[in-house]
């Protein structure tokens, strides 16, 4: 089969199409016909060699979200039939592998069927987000009427994340450049404010004594942290363990331990056919051009997901 991936780490052009032997469907799995993956930031860094590749060898192959068709089905597996359409997670640099293939093996619980009425490309950028966004949400741990502020909300995370936490009840104080404003005001925040290094005191001016929460998506660490108010909760999704102030609580949200999150993806599922979940693509590319993704991805200001297509 056909995968997308790296022989050395490198920049985009390092990335090129190679042939490699054809998965089959073990106990416990089902193999799905990969027909739409999304390109994540987290890809550019499996791709760079910014990841721990012990457990992988060459080609390199990044990707965390897929959807297509199950084509085979382990032989103690029930409930799921070849010709079925689903989005799956998928885990880049180990045993399971990455999701820029023609194949995908996936456990049962890495995957479930794509929201009714939604296309492939569609599809395959909610699990790996929505999964992140659910976790952040959930290690919050706020309650209805409480507040957390989302930075980088113009991106598809912080899409997710505003949106799940509106649905949650949440005062929700979101981020975004003028261009942006429109898209994130769709979002339905109870407050917009500028992105940019005055955020944290924009927030201040709202919540005197800052927010209960932060979901920081655009990675921003110590010039936003001063908008979450003492023994608040800061949620940064690359890591970072923090800066000890004021008895914050630093939360590394880490999605990788959602693998088999399946009655998280199911949630999101529902999410998506209620309308509460928005699913975006920014453009949709042959893999082929996998590069190309990368490069744009990487020059920011993306709108939603790239997805390859074979």
């Amino acid at each position: 089969m056909k995968v997308v991936g790296v022989e050395q780490f490198g920049g985009p052009q390092a990335l090129a199409v190679h042939e490699v032997p054809e998965p089959h469907a073990g106990a416990g799995s089902v193999r799905i016909r990969v027909q739409a993956f999304a390109v994540n930031p987290t890809d550019t860094g499996v791709r760079a060699g910014e990841r721990d590749s012990s457990e992988a060898s060459p080609p390199y192959v990044p990707g965390m979200d897929a959807a297509g068709v199950i084509d085979e089905v382990g032989p103690d597996v029930s409930g799921w039939e070849v010709g079925d359409e689903v989005m799956a997670i998928a885990l880049p640099l180990t045993a399971h592998g990455g999701a820029y293939v023609e194949e995908l093996v996936a456990p049962v619980g890495s995957f479930t069927g794509i929201p009714r009425g939604m296309s492939l490309p569609l599809a395959s950028t909610v699990p790996m987000n929505g999964l992140t966004a659910l976790q952040i949400i959930s290690r919050a741990g706020l309650a209805p009427g409480q507040t957390l502020a989302v930075t980088g909300a113009a991106g598809l995370l912080g899409n997710y994340v505003v949106q799940l936490a509106v649905a949650a009840g949440l005062t929700v104080i979101a981020d975004a450049a003028p261009a942006d404003e429109a898209l994130v005001r769709s979002l339905g925040p109870t407050h917009i404010v500028a992105r940019g290094d005055g955020f944290a005191g924009a927030v201040r001016a709202l919540m005197p004594d800052g927010v209960d929460a932060l979901a920081d998506a655009a990675v921003q660490r110590d010039a936003v942290v001063d908008a979450v108010r003492d023994g608040g909760v800061f949620l940064d999704v690359r890591g970072w363990g923090g800066n000890g102030a004021r008895g914050i609580r630093f939360e590394q949200v880490m999605v990788f331990s959602e693998y088999r999150s399946f009655d998280k993806l199911e949630q999101l599922r529902h999410a998506v056919e209620s309308g509460t979940v928005t699913p975006r693509v920014a453009e949709v590319l042959p893999a082929s051009r996998a590069a190309e993704a990368h490069e744009r991805l990487e020059a920011r200001g993306t709108r939603g997901r790239f997805v390859l297509t074979w």
